[in-house]
């Protein structure tokens, strides 16, 4: 896998997923609403370790700089 995401894009990603794991077990997002949210959140934290989203792909997005 190459790398298509920038430093920016996985620092973004990590603290969207960190403030819906917050809300939700603040029990302010409940339910299943909670459940798939904090599942995106998941898939948020993976993708930002491995520097690597396949939506981009379809796209041609990559926001990782050129060396």
């Amino acid at each position: 896998m190459k790398k298509n995401m920038g430093g920016a894009d996985r620092v973004i990603r990590v603290i969207i997923a960190a403030i819906i794991a917050v809300l939700y077990f603040t029990k302010v997002i409940p339910g299943t609403l909670g459940i798939v949210l904090l599942a995106l959140a998941g898939i948020f934290v993976l993708t930002s370790l491995v520097s690597f989203c396949p939506l981009y792909l379809p796209f041609g997005i990559n926001t990782c700089k050129k060396k």
